[in-house]
C-alpha cells in the first residue's frame, strides 16, 4: 500500500478548468467579483446574513476583535488547547489572552472556568469548536456573553459543515470566523471569512480590512484599517470548493464512524465523545498511551500521523506560569490520524488494525 500522509488538499479538473476559464477571461486577479460570488456561497451555506473574506484565519480573528472595539489592554478569554492563533490574534492588537482550560468531554472551553477567568477588563470570548465540536452548554455561554455584554467570537476554523441543533457552527455568537487554509475541509491555500447578522459589525469588518475606506477605488479613511484583501484567483477555487463540500460533508462523517467503530475496543486508544449526526471531524484525532512509541510504528508501516496541540500557555512564546490539566493531559496523549477526504475505507481498516497489532504486541 502507498504511503497514507495524515492530511492533503484534494483538487480535480473542476478547480482548474475554473483557473483557466478566469484567466482567459481577462479577470484582474486581485478581489472582485469572484470574491463576492464567494462570499455568496458561504452565506448560502451558512445561514448567516453577512459574509466578508480575507487573507487568512488570523487576521479573520483579529479584524473580528477590532470590529468588536477590543484595544491594547483589554483581555480575551481563549482556550489552553487550541491553534495557536487564536490567542496572537488578540495579541496582535495588544490585547491579552487569557488562557482557560477546557471540557474533557468535548475539548472546548469549560463554561465554569471561563465565568471564573472573567473580570472588568474581558471584552470578549474565543469560543473554538475545536476540530468541529462544540460545548454541550453553547447556549449557557451565549447568555452569559449577552448578559455580561461581552463580545462572543467563534472561532469555527476547523469547524465547516459541523452544526449544533440543526445551525452551523459559527453562526451563534456577534461573530463566527472560518479558516481556508490547506488542510481544511474547504481550501484555498489560505483564507479566512467573518460571518455575521450583526449589520453594524459587518460594516465595521468591511472597513478595517481594506484600509479603513468607505469603499474600493477611494482614498478617503473612516476608521484605522488595513490590507487584509482576498483576490479573486483564490475565490474562483474557492466556488469549487463550496460545489463540493455537501459531499465532503458527508464522507467525513463516514470516515469518522469508521474510525470510531474499528477503534472503540482497543486498549491504549480513548476516543473523545462525537455525535456524527452533526459533528464533521476535521481530524480523526484519539488519545494515546504510548504516543510517540505510537507514531514511529505506523510510521514504518507508511501512516502519517501528527501530534495534537500543545497547551499554549506552557510554550515558549507565553511561558504563563500556570496549569491547565485537562488541555496538558490531551496535548500529552492527543494524536492526528489520517484524515483527508479522498482517504479510502480500506485504508482506515489497514490504518486502524495496525493500531490494534501495536497494542497487541505491548500488552
Amino acid at each position: 500500500m502507498d504511503y497514507i500522509c495524515q492530511m492533503k488538499p484534494s483538487f480535480d479538473s473542476m478547480e482548474r478548468d475554473a483557473l483557466n476559464d478566469y484567466m482567459n477571461s481577462g479577470g484582474w486577479v486581485t478581489e472582485f467579483e469572484k470574491t463576492r460570488e464567494f462570499e455568496r456561497e458561504i452565506v448560502k451555506f451558512t445561514g448567516a446574513k453577512y459574509c466578508s473574506i480575507m487573507c487568512n484565519g488570523t487576521l479573520s480573528l483579529t479584524v473580528a476583535l477590532l470590529a468588536c472595539g477590543v484595544q491594547a489592554g483589554d483581555e480575551v478569554i481563549v482556550p489552553d488547547f487550541t491553534m495557536v492563533a487564536t490567542a496572537n490574534a488578540a495579541e496582535l492588537i495588544g490585547a491579552k489572552a487569557v488562557f482557560v482550560d477546557i471540557d474533557m468531554n468535548n475539548l472546548c472551553l469549560d463554561f465554569e472556568e471561563t465565568k471564573e477567568a472573567v473580570n472588568e477588563k474581558t471584552k470578549a470570548i474565543m469560543l473554538v469548536s475545536i476540530n468541529g465540536r462544540c460545548p454541550d452548554r453553547l447556549e449557557d455561554f451565549v447568555n452569559f456573553c449577552r448578559e455580561r455584554k461581552i463580545y462572543l467570537i467563534e472561532d469555527a476554523a476547523q469547524s465547516l459543515g459541523s452544526l449544533y441543533r440543526g445551525k452551523q457552527l459559527g453562526t451563534f455568537g456577534d461573530i463566527g470566523s472560518f479558516s481556508f487554509s490547506a488542510p481544511k475541509i474547504v481550501t484555498t491555500g489560505q483564507g479566512g471569512a467573518l460571518v455575521t447578522d450583526n449589520e453594524e459589525l459587518y460594516q465595521k469588518i468591511v472597513k478595517i480590512r481594506d484600509f479603513g475606506r468607505c469603499g474600493g477605488g477611494n482614498d478617503h479613511y473612516q476608521v484605522k484599517g488595513w490590507n487584509m484583501k482576498f483576490t479573486d484567483v483564490q475565490a474562483v477555487i474557492g466556488i469549487c470548493q463550496m460545489k463540493k463540500l455537501p459531499d465532503r460533508v458527508k464522507r467525513k462523517k463516514r470516515m469518522g464512524e469508521l474510525y470510531y467503530k474499528l477503534l472503540q475496543d482497543i486498549e491504549g486508544i480513548t476516543l473523545v465523545n462525537t455525535d456524527f449526526l452533526d459533528t464533521v471531524l476535521w481530524f480523526m484525532d484519539v488519545l494515546c498511551e504510548d504516543r510517540n512509541e505510537l507514531m514511529q510504528y505506523l510510521k514504518s508501516q507508511g501512516i502519517g500521523t501528527r501530534e495534537v496541540y500543545p497547551a499554549l500557555h506552557s510554550e515558549p512564546a507565553y511561558g504563563y506560569d500556570q496549569t491547565f490539566p485537562n488541555a496538558e493531559s490531551i496535548a500529552e496523549k492527543g494524536l492526528w490520524l489520517p484524515s483527508f477526504v479522498e482517504l479510502k475505507d480500506e485504508e482506515i481498516e489497514y490504518i486502524c488494525t495496525n493500531i490494534r497489532d501495536f497494542y497487541m504486541k505491548k500488552n
